[in-house]
């Protein structure tokens, strides 16, 4: 499942309605009360990568944050720290929900520090300052970053008791470029930024703005929004409340797990198509393979990965994909993040600690 960073305070916030992304084109504007107030920062053009890598996060509940780069090897190619961005609240009486705030493109990872300052890392050791994002105690800042790294879409949340206010934003990673307001919304629901299919579809998970404390299926994304990145207009909804998603989306699509018996898992494309489904034995994540072949299932209380539909085991608790064959875990204090090959089934340590926070390319 996606990392996500909450604020446990003592009351609570109901979630009751929806905030989906409309299907009519809302009105752009060049409105910019909640846009950054500096313009993007000028940067090397970004390197071509010729492998793939992993992203590991450190825990967000400590005052700084590593990102570091993994390859395929399990060597840690770069890594940088930055400020942990600060909790949010909703009107003081329950915690906001926000991602890792972190987002790659096909050559880069991008991360923001507590003052909202956006930075980018690349494989190279390559690394810079982008732009500066609204960031406060109720206030976040969401952002994914095109595949070429010339778009970022952002959101900009204002949370309240209610919920949150949605603002969604599109702008150039360039000195002076466009930055429009293309979506508004207030609700119990909110948008996050996930990624992009291709250059032409940007990716919105839809997930609740408060949550009560916690419990399962509370805090994720329910469903994914392939939408217009010129208009938001809504082409494709991915997952849904019969289906909910399991895990965060590839380059194939994604995985919803039917919430009725959560006993099937089933393979979406991203025209929200059913492509696959297998037997599971209960809430899981689940993580699909870039080339949509294998569903990696992690075992619960178990360093163990089943590969569906194979059924291989997989001595790793695998939090995502470096590529279509290897797998990357997580972990912390206690446990070793490694890289296991799934071909060879050999398996080596990373020297380094945190959570699966997407991979290079990180094109959907």
């Amino acid at each position: 499942m996606l990392v996500l960073i909450v604020t446990a305070l003592a009351a609570a916030c109901s979630v009751p309605g929806t905030g989906a992304a409309r299907s009519s084109p809302p009105v752009a504007s060049s409105s910019r009360s909640s846009t950054p107030d500096a313009s993007p920062s000028p940067s090397p053009s970004p390197v071509p990568v010729a492998s793939s890598f992993g992203v590991l996060v450190s825990p967000l509940s400590a005052s700084s944050y590593t990102v570091s780069l993994v390859g395929i090897d399990g060597r840690v190619v770069a890594s940088q720290l930055a400020n942990t961005p600060g909790t949010d609240s909703c009107g003081g009486t329950a915690a906001g929900i926000v991602p890792p705030p972190v987002s790659t493109s096909n050559t880069r990872v991008y991360f923001m520090d507590a003052l909202g300052v956006v930075r980018y890392l690349a494989p190279n050791g390559d690394s810079g300052q982008v732009i500066t994002l609204p960031i406060g105690p109720a206030r976040r800042s969401l952002f994914a970053v095109s595949p070429d790294d010339a778009l970022m879409a952002v959101v900009v949340l204002d949370f309240t008791s209610g919920g949150a206010t949605t603002r969604l934003y599109m702008y150039q990673l360039q000195p002076g470029g466009a930055q429009l307001l293309l979506f508004s919304q207030s609700g119990s629901y909110t948008l996050w930024p996930t990624g992009w299919h291709g250059t032409t579809n940007l990716v919105l998970a839809k997930v609740p703005a408060c949550t009560q404390g916690g419990g399962p299926l509370c805090c994720g994304p329910q469903e994914f929004h392939v939408v217009d990145p010129k208009t938001a207009v809504r082409r494709f909804t991915v997952g849904g409340p019969n289906c909910v998603l399991a895990g965060p989306p590839s380059l194939s699509g994604a995985v919803c797990e039917d919430t009725a018996a959560f006993a099937q898992a089933s393979v979406l494309d991203w025209t929200g198509a059913t492509t696959h489904s297998y037997p599971i034995s209960g809430p899981t994540p689940a993580y699909l393979s870039p080339d949509g072949t294998l569903v990696a299932i992690a075992a619960s209380g178990a360093p163990t990965t089943t590969l569906l539909p194979t059924n291989a085991a997989v001595n790793l608790a695998t939090c995502g994909w470096i590529d279509s064959t290897h797998l990357l875990a997580g972990g912390d204090v206690q446990h070793q993040p490694s890289v296991a090959d799934i071909t060879s089934g050999q398996v080596v340590p990373v020297a380094a600690q945190g959570d699966c926070a997407g991979r290079i390319p990180g094109g959907l």
